[in-house]
């Protein structure tokens, strides 16, 4: 996914002196230094296949979670750990995110 922006103004008084280009680790998809540009170039599809391999694994992992979950209280074996489960709800009510 590319995203061009043409309604942009130009750094803000904050980044006017750092420079403009945007490189990732071991590889550059800057232009040439000698050529200029008046809007900025963001390229996100990296990026975004990596977070979407990463929220898969995630899912994967978690529907794997429930199916166990669901088996151990259908037999009969399951027993939840209120010390656990209010600890988590207490971390994530705080916003720590901790379990």
């Amino acid at each position: 996914m590319k995203v061009y922006d043409v309604n942009l103004t130009g750094p803000s008084a904050s980044e006017s002196g750092r420079p403009q280009e945007a490189q990732k680790a071991g590889e550059s998809n800057s232009r040439p230094a000698t050529e200029t540009s008046s809007s900025d170039r963001v390229e996100l599809s990296g990026t975004m296949a990596r977070i979407a391999r990463a929220v898969s694994s995630y899912s994967a992992d978690r529907s794997n979670k429930v199916q166990a979950l669901a088996q151990q209280y259908q037999s009969g074996n399951f027993r939840p750990d209120s010390v656990k489960t209010s600890q988590g709800m207490v971390a994530e009510a705080l916003g720590s995110g901790t379990k």
